[in-house]
């Protein structure tokens, strides 16, 4: 690993880093089991190298953060301990050099860690495919255990708020800042022009859709990871509040603090399925999801020991649920120049004409004529 230096940023949560990481900077992190989405967040900011207090891959499942950062050529350092972490927060703002597997500060404080590669990482990863089989039992019981405390969201009536943005019978798109939500918004670009659904943003999705130049007009979510400015651009806020409501709901104090309104909405599960439960209960005729998590890797990225509110959510929404990447190839389709059909319609326009002239003794004899004109032109026998 060769030497890096450059100003220092930490945070224990990798989404609040990456709001003020600079290109260039050091960014320190306390992130097990780096996942996808934050790596690729990290990967936009270009900072110089990536310093993790614990370690990238425990060996649960094989996430792929570290091999992203990894290939997009940003040097990774592991399992730096918690000693450091803290002093990194400290100091936070300083100068920091990365040499020899080493992470210096400007206080003298340094730590010692294990300098990912790409081969590294892949032996790491092939050992946690090892893992995944006894994950997907605990993760199945712990869905199974939840399925009885959440299935409210399928079966009771739910206290939806109010709300201003005008929903039933229109098209609804969800965006959620999971993996490859960009690369899926981009696709739909078509679909947006064209049917101009009501955008509906989870957190983090609002800063993304402001990103491409398109306003959402919900924000639901617990706010803790969506930018001040994407809350203040005049979308309407839900924040997700405790299925009890008896609980102080901190996304609803932030927005408090900047001087805006919103609503609130009590019910169990994830802001993402909350959203998709919104657009339902308010009539939405068809539901698109960008950047929903579907796969048992997607939730083990974001923490979550089980998926017994989405499991009822999708139940609950059935074909209304459509996703972004089938969307994106339908409207491609929809939207590609038939060109094999145009061809054949030439010819087809193009035969009767050809007929026409062949049966005709005037085509015949001009046809003739310049026939006879190039043989002398070029000289052919």
């Amino acid at each position: 690993m060769t030497a890096t230096s450059g100003t220092m940023r930490a945070d224990r949560r990798t989404k609040n880093l990456v709001k003020r990481l600079r290109p260039g900077d050091i960014a320190v992190i306390h992130h097990a089991d780096l996942d996808a989405t934050a790596a690729r967040a990290l990967v936009e900011c270009r900072p110089a190298a990536v310093v993790n207090a614990v370690r990238s891959i425990s060996g649960r499942y094989p996430n792929r953060g570290p091999e992203i950062l990894l290939a997009a050529g940003i040097p990774v350092l592991d399992e730096a301990g918690e000693a450091l972490f803290e002093s990194a927060l400290a100091e936070e703002g300083t100068e920091a050099v990365l040499s020899d597997g080493c992470l210096r500060l400007a206080s003298g404080a340094s730590a010692e860690g294990v300098p990912l590669t790409l081969q590294r990482v892949a032996a790491q990863l092939e050992e946690a495919r090892q893992n995944l089989s006894r994950e997907l039992d605990a993760f199945a019981r712990n869905t199974l255990h939840y399925l009885a405390a959440e299935k409210g969201l399928l079966l009771d009536p739910l206290e939806v708020p109010e709300l201003d943005t005008a929903i039933r019978g229109r098209h609804v798109l969800i965006v959620v800042r999971g993996e490859g939500y960009k690369e899926d918004l981009r696709a739909i670009v078509p679909y947006l022009d064209d049917v101009r659904p009501v955008l509906m943003a989870v957190d983090g999705g609002a800063d993304a859709l402001l990103e491409m130049g398109l306003k959402p007009h919900l924000i639901v979510g617990d706010m803790d990871s969506v930018s001040d400015r994407a809350l203040a651009c005049g979308a309407e806020i839900v924040v997700h509040g405790y299925a009890g409501g008896d609980r102080a709901i901190p996304g609803l104090e932030r927005v408090r603090r900047l001087g805006l309104q919103a609503k609130v909405f009590h019910a169990a599960g994830t802001s993402e399925d909350i959203a998709m439960v919104l657009a339902d209960e308010k009539g939405a005729s068809v539901i698109v999801a960008v950047g929903a998590h579907y796969g048992l890797e997607d939730f083990l990225d974001k923490g979550r020991g089980g998926m017994a509110s989405t499991f009822l959510v999708r139940l609950r929404l059935g074909s209304k649920l459509v996703d972004a990447r089938g969307i994106g190839r339908l409207w491609a389709a929809r939207n590609r120049p038939a060109t094999r059909e145009l061809v054949l319609l030439g010819v087809a326009a193009l035969f009767p004409v050809v007929v026409v002239a062949a049966s005709s003794p005037w085509i015949r004899t001009l046809v003739s004529t310049f026939w006879l004109s190039l043989r002398s032109t070029f000289g052919v026998r």
